[in-house]
């Protein structure tokens, strides 16, 4: 099943170009069909690379999504064209009565900030705090976990001696766990932080569970069931040539501290294109998130928040006097 995508979006082309299947707004109002919902609250400077990433791996999962893209009103992006932000973005607070099947937060280049010292902190804040009652499953990558953890457990951060930036292995720390079903025992993962949670102040909270780490990159992936909520402090989604144009970056801006990514150009050369070992396990985190959203978000996305809502999955089809009820997001179709 397609994504369903701002027509224009930049975005569109190059997915299309790569074989994933793009549907129109103009399309997809005539189907008979509600769509899931999956929001992106892109705090990234590379806006348009960010949209892309997720959205292609969003894309390639066999169900139908709306893809709806914010933005934070209190603070405005300063590495996005304007025309773009305005043609494809929605200011959180204009979106704040509505539901969300799945909502991701990206990350930002705030690492080395205090959370509170970040302009748009109360308003993100606020948006976790919507996300509770009005999303039914949040999936935050890199600093975008590391602000849910800390506004909703007071986990803190810690600054890194230098830039953990490569690929590195990691292993699944728990098994029978729907987000990493398919993985190996161990899988490369992209890297790219000054910052870090550790395991001791996980540890005080039960209600987090890492699935998955590194010996080298430590902390990868937390599960809290209770919330729905992932936290992803890597970036499987990234491109091949995400972390070398990243070093390219750095290299101009700390000459002196800058190294080159581990595990990432061949025998360490930047002249030497990298492999891409990571690209099937991105898919397949994603796509086991979009299903297990789908198994069991409430059918009716009115109720998401609602207590005793019954959950979607494929056990039912309303009949086809419902698709009124669906378009208006009340309800939910498909098509056998």
């Amino acid at each position: 099943m397609p994504i369903k995508i701002p027509d224009d979006l930049p975005a569109g082309r190059t997915l299309q170009e790569e074989g994933v299947v793009i549907i129109s707004e103009h399309d997809a109002i005539r189907q008979d069909i509600r769509p899931l919902r999956i929001a992106m609250l892109n705090l990234m400077p590379e806006k348009i690379k960010t949209e892309t990433q997720l959205a292609r791996l969003i894309g390639a999962t066999p169900l139908q999504i709306e893809f709806t893209l914010l933005t934070t009103a209190t603070y405005t992006p300063t590495h996005t064209p304007r025309e773009h932000m305005t043609a494809f973005y929605r200011p959180w607070n204009e979106v704040k009565e509505e539901k969300f099947d799945g909502l991701i937060v990206t990350g930002a280049p705030v690492e080395e900030m205090e959370f509170e010292q970040v302009k748009y902190w109360p308003e993100l804040c606020a948006i976790f705090d919507w996300a509770a009652a009005n999303v039914f499953s949040s999936f935050n990558i890199c600093w975008g976990a590391q602000a849910a953890l800390y506004h909703r457990h007071k986990v803190p951060k810690y600054l890194l001696p230098r830039k953990l930036s490569g690929i590195f292995e990691h292993r699944v720390v728990k098994r029978g766990t729907d987000i990493l079903r398919g993985f190996a025992d161990s899988f490369p993962v992209p890297v790219s932080r000054y910052t870090e949670v550790r395991a001791r102040d996980i540890q005080k909270h039960p209600e987090l569970e890492v699935l998955a780490e590194s010996d080298e990159a430590g902390i990868c992936l937390i599960q809290e069931r209770a919330a729905r909520a992932f936290y992803m402090f890597n970036h499987l989604e990234y491109d091949t040539f995400t972390l070398s144009d990243e070093y390219q970056r750095d290299l101009k801006a700390r000459p002196d501290t800058v190294r080159i990514p581990e595990n990432y150009f061949p025998d360490d050369d930047p002249a030497k294109t990298p492999r891409n070992s990571w690209r099937a396990y991105a898919h397949l985190l994603l796509s086991n998130w979009i299903n297990e959203t789908y198994q069991h978000a409430p059918f009716h996305i009115a109720q998401i928040g609602r207590k005793g809502a019954q959950s979607l999955g494929p056990r039912r089809t309303p009949s086809r006097g419902a698709a009124g009820r669906a378009r208006e997001g009340t309800g939910r179709t498909r098509r056998r």
